[in-house]
């Protein structure tokens, strides 16, 4: 006999405020005979039923998946995560200009730029409409891995599920990737200040791009964001997926920035698209007292071992003649101080390359 799915039976009507999922029918007394006529209980796969002797047809299957989901997610007390699904071409035309644009992420094999070494490289080319800012028409993608010629350390593996099997080997394709860059407006990477480095070292043709921080170039807080982690992000957006592999990060990285930003008005893209025309500027509190410290890593100051200071960067010039005031206050005691004051373009900003040095008396 033929026997029709019940998945859309698991969930009635949800009542306001309820978490139901299912309702009880009154226990019956069984039969002391089982009766011909009834129908043989299916075999349950998660919250889809099937029956036992004709598998329901994969289309169909998915079809009832997405109804429960969205029945699910108009219930205010439930919340529904969509497994990322990468886009490869992107609806819509250009209403006016385009800026051709790279997406990047990379595995290393530690966190020291100046040991550690690239194990995969992913770059996604896409080009955004500079009036919506949504990306537009086909991403072209590139992945690839190298053998670092030591061996991956255990917590990297662990991160990332790369192994020294997978890499033995293997070399970035030079001539891809400079394809990929050329008439490049501009390249994103969510904390470029980790991936720019380690890119420029390998490819030379880095160095003589804009970048833009997912990261840094946008105020997630403000955005209503409680981590700017990019699992995070994609998380608030109801997408989950496959983090720590540069391939799919990348992809996560460009859906989260194709939403438009509350603060904003706009989305993530165009914000990025703003940030690399304006210069920014990194301001170093020089020689301030030790007390202060505690004040200034509350205020967002990142301590530079190196030239053993305590600096931040601000977005606009505006933004630095109101911390500089707010440093003579609360860390110099209004004595007299000069402070240090490196002024970076997007073709610097991230690199190990210094911008424009200028002392600046509070």
């Amino acid at each position: 006999m033929n026997k029709q799915p019940v998945a859309l039976e698991l969930f009635p009507e949800l009542p306001p405020g309820g978490k139901q999922v299912r309702t009880r029918q009154p226990r019956m007394a069984r039969p002391e005979a089982p009766l011909t006529a009834a129908r043989p209980e299916a075999p349950r796969q998660g919250l889809l039923h099937q029956t036992a002797d004709k598998a329901e047809p994969p289309a169909a299957k998915a079809t009832a998946i997405e109804t429960l989901a969205a029945r699910l997610e108009a219930h205010a007390d439930y919340r529904v995560q969509r497994r990322l699904q990468p886009r490869l071409n992107w609806p819509g035309k250009a209403a006016g200009g385009i800026t051709r644009v790279i997406v990047l992420d990379t595995e290393t094999t530690g966190l020291d730029q100046s040991r550690e070494l690239i194990i995969e490289l992913a770059l996604l080319r896409v080009d955004i409409d500079n009036a919506s800012g949504l990306p537009v028409g086909a991403v072209q993608v590139y992945d690839g891995l190298e053998d670092p010629g030591k061996p991956i350390p255990p917590e990297v593996v662990a991160l990332t599920g790369i192994q020294d099997a997978d890499v033995r080997g293997h070399k970035l394709d030079a001539k891809r990737v400079a394809e990929l860059l050329e008439g490049v407006d501009l390249v994103i990477a969510h904390n470029a200040g980790f991936d720019r480095p380690f890119v420029e070292k390998r490819f030379a043709q880095f160095a003589e791009l804009n970048w833009a921080c997912s990261f840094a170039d946008i105020d997630w807080k403000a955005q209503g964001q409680g981590s700017a982690k990019l699992e995070s992000l994609a998380q608030a957006k109801g997408l989950f997926y496959d983090a720590h592999r540069a391939e799919m990060d990348c992809h996560a990285l460009l859906a989260v920035l194709a939403h438009q930003l509350p603060a904003y008005g706009h989305t993530g893209l165009a914000q990025l698209l703003q940030a690399a025309q304006l210069p920014s500027y990194m301001l170093q509190a020089t020689n301030a007292p030790f007390e202060a410290k505690d004040l200034l890593k509350a205020r967002g100051y990142r301590w530079n071992a190196e030239q053993r200071v305590w600096a931040t960067r601000l977005h606009s010039e505006a933004e630095l003649t109101a911390e500089c005031a707010w440093l003579k206050q609360n860390v110099y005691a209004q004595r007299s101080a000069t402070v240090q004051v490196e002024k970076q373009d997007a073709r610097a900003r991230f690199s190990n390359r210094a911008g424009v040095l200028s002392q600046q008396q509070l």
